[in-house]
């Protein structure tokens, strides 16, 4: 991977955005939340998670994209059940999001790409974008999901038959990512298999469609979900550079297209 220092708008003088307008056309912004990750992993790792793997983007890139203003705060009113978590409303996110591009718009801006480390965040994400085709059709507006684009590797680690939150495919980026923020000694599995979930929360483990939202609480008690203990950060590493490849081989050919 290329060690080249992202191009950050925050570090950048007034003058130097404006001269970045040209040359970094797409700006990336990271999203992330707010919400509890079960003992062993800390409030904040989905945006720590989106940040790290945006800024690695970034230098891989080489300036030729910018990194705009985090969204560290996402939806997560499925988490509220667990002491630490702070969540938006779904509008309020989406207006969030709106207004940071409808700001940077104002400068010449016009590619937005938001990388969400939280999936809380994804139905606000697509209202956002197809607000954007009505309300500003010269923008373009792309966002994914981190860990669903190196889904091909998380299937390859074994991973629990029940996974996700907390789980073994975040557990292991962090460990990988910020392993400094990691509690290795405090790691401990949640629920592993669908035998352990009431009816309810079978169901909406069982079926992804129809979608049956539930809050977390009721499908797990420590509010993981899958086995942390199990991975490693070489395990991270490679969720983390599938990652970035596909995302680094998209912008590429959205700047030549």
């Amino acid at each position: 991977m290329n060690a080249h220092h992202p191009l950050r708008l925050a570090e950048l003088t007034t003058e130097e955005a404006a001269e970045a307008v040209t040359r970094a056309p797409v700006v990336i912004i990271p999203a992330g939340a707010y919400e509890q990750h079960g003992p062993g992993l800390p409030i904040a790792t989905d945006t720590v998670r989106a940040e790290r793997i945006a800024e690695l983007v970034a230098a891989r890139l080489a300036g030729r994209v910018v990194l705009g203003p985090p969204l560290p705060v996402g939806v997560s009113p499925h988490h509220m059940a667990f002491a630490g978590t702070v969540t938006l409303t779904t509008s309020t996110f989406a207006a969030v999001v709106r207004e940071y591009v409808a700001s940077l718009r104002r400068h010449g801006w016009l590619r937005f790409l938001v990388l969400t480390g939280h999936g809380g965040n994804n139905a606000a994400l697509t209202t956002v974008a197809q607000d954007l085709l009505v309300a500003d059709p010269e923008v373009r507006f792309a966002w994914s999901p981190v860990t669903t684009l190196a889904s091909g590797v998380v299937a390859g680690m074994g991973v629990s038959e029940v996974h996700g939150h907390s789980g073994e495919a975040e557990t292991a980026q962090m460990l990988a990512l910020a392993p400094e923020l990691v509690h290795t000694q405090r790691l401990t599995p949640g629920t592993t298999s669908l035998d352990e979930l009431k009816p309810a929360a079978r169901l909406a483990r069982t079926f992804s469609q129809p979608s049956l939202t539930l809050p977390y609480d009721e499908l797990s008690a420590n509010g993981v979900l899958g086995d942390p203990t199990s991975v490693t950060a070489d395990d991270g590493r490679a969720i983390v550079d599938a990652v970035v490849t596909r995302v680094c081989a998209f912008v590429e050919e959205w700047l030549d297209a």
